[in-house]
């Protein structure tokens, strides 16, 4: 007995019509392969670019390629318990993270869940983790200083709040230390910070979270850490997910925030291997071509908002490795060309002594002055102008040359401004301090103190200065200004301690 198709399919279609009220109508496509944190995916034909997806067993990942007749995805956790004709299904949304003040010294996984041993997060809101940063109209520019308590920075390359300011140099030269130290030096500022930590080992971010702790900064700080054994799309969302988390203070609270983003190389190097996984073609160096626009979307979303918007602000500090001093690669040049600056660190002064390594020649902050108190604005310039003396000056004497007084005096001040500007890992120093510091140095205090004795003589002079001249401290700090007779008080003071120090 033969059957006709259209009787079979006409008996069908009638059976299923029936059932139809009760049948899960969501769309469910299936595995092809998967492997390295990528999956490919046959059978979801409606899915859209960038939404969130579920897998069988509960691993989220998002749609990376819309290919002809599959689908290219990322996988946001542990992609081994994933197999070939697992089920996945399309979610509707876009990729969000759980924020709030509930989030507050707590360390958390890319995905906004808590990896640190304590309680899971009931984060009463969630943002999604990819945003358009604000245009021009709800920007205003950067005026307020945010003080990273490092002396050569905040003299010399001001930050300013709603600034990118990139700390750029070779592995193991301190680049962490500065951005853990400016952390730190938030402490009475009311800045929220979020440091998120990129292809680090686990063992250095456990250390960095009992340091934080250790200083009182884990209180109004998040940790966001993708580790070395993370997946690479997890390398590659932590920094959106970090600045999201940010953000929420900015947007909900009109609060300040800083961003550390350490570092950025490595999730450009996160964002090569899912793309070359999922055949996206290779640019120069094998990175894809929108490489730029990872690291561009991210920084533009560093802000000083508005008046209107509520005037909070998003200060971004990415940290960017090089190999050799190569600041001409692929990845530095991009990240050059977005900040409003850099902060260069230099190996040969690392190992010579000076910490932190700052190279003052070539680092910059494109913001300036704006970003300075008046009195560190108006001394800055005499400090900056000595140091460059003293770098000419010192290539020419290690000639051998005889030197006549006036050479001798500028290399001898020079040798003490260096020093000066040394400063201990995690004691940033408040702005006054540092202000009473330079002119010391600037005004020839130091020019005939035995180098060895300078951090005695500065750390004693401060002593002095707040139980015996507290009335010129205080007056310093409430102008934030140095007009004549505050400085010939200061200089007086200064030169009165110098008189006892022997």
């Amino acid at each position: 007995m033969k059957f006709k198709v259209e009787e079979i399919t006409s008996v069908i279609k009638q059976e299923i019509s029936q059932y139809r009220s009760e049948l899960d109508v969501a769309e469910v496509g299936r595995v092809l392969e998967v492997g390295d944190g990528i999956a490919r995916i046959y059978g979801l034909q409606n899915a859209m670019a960038g939404e969130l997806l579920e897998f069988q067993n509960g691993v989220k990942g998002q749609v990376f390629n819309l290919e002809e007749d599959s689908i290219g995805a990322v996988v946001y956790g542990d992609y081994l318990g994933i197999k070939e004709g697992d089920e996945v299904r399309t979610m509707g949304e876009l990729l969000s993270v759980p924020v709030g003040p509930e989030m507050l010294g707590r360390v958390v996984n890319p995905l906004g869940e808590a990896i640190d041993g304590g309680p899971a997060i009931n984060a009463s809101k969630r943002r999604p983790v990819e945003l358009i940063a604000p245009g021009i109209a709800d920007r205003q520019p950067v005026t307020v200083p945010l003080q990273t308590g490092i002396k050569a920075i905040d003299s010399m390359i001001p930050i300013g709040r709603g600034q990118r300011e990139l700390i750029i140099g070779d592995r193991k030269t301190g680049k962490t230390a500065v951005a853990i130290d400016t952390i730190i030096n938030q402490r009475e500022s009311g800045v929220i910070c979020v440091y998120v930590a990129i292809g680090q080992k686990e063992s250095t971010i456990a250390r960095l979270v009992e340091q934080l702790k250790a200083e009182g900064a884990m209180e109004y700080s998040i940790v966001v850490a993708a580790s070395a054994a993370d997946p690479a799309p997890l390398q590659y969302i932590a920094p959106y997910a970090g600045v999201t988390m940010a953000e929420y203070f900015m947007y909900e609270e009109n609060k300040d925030t800083l961003c550390v983003y350490d570092d950025l190389s490595k999730q450009a190097q996160a964002y090569r291997q899912v793309s070359l996984l999922l055949r996206r073609p290779p640019g120069r160096e094998a990175y894809p071509g929108d490489v730029f626009y990872l690291h561009s979307r991210l920084l533009e979303r560093a802000v000083k908002l508005s008046d209107d918007m509520g005037g909070g602000s998003l200060t971004a500090l990415p940290i960017i490795e090089t190999l050799e001093g190569e600041v001409s690669a692929y990845i530095p040049t991009n990240v050059i060309s977005i900040t409003d600056g850099q902060i260069y660190l230099r190996p040969d002064l690392f190992f010579a002594g000076v910490r932190p390594a700052i190279d003052v020649g070539i680092s910059v902050s494109r913001v300036g002055g704006n970003a300075q108190i008046k009195a560190m604005k108006s001394i800055a310039g005499m400090l900056r102008l000595d140091l460059a003396q003293f770098r000419d000056l010192e290539a020419f004497a290690q000639l051998g040359t005889d030197l006549d007084k006036a050479t001798q005096q500028q290399l001898d001040r020079g040798y003490r401004m260096v020093e000066l500007l040394k400063q201990p890992q995690y004691k940033p120093l408040d702005v006054i301090t540092q202000v009473i510091s330079i002119i010391a140095g600037t005004s020839g205090f130091l020019d005939d103190v035995d180098i060895n004795r300078v951090a005695e003589f500065e750390e004693k002079m401060h002593e002095y200065l707040n139980s015996s001249h507290s009335n010129v401290v205080k007056e310093l700090a409430e102008k934030k200004a140095l007009d004549d007779d505050l400085k010939t008080k200061l200089t007086n003071a200064i030169g009165e301690f110098k008189k006892s120090f022997s």
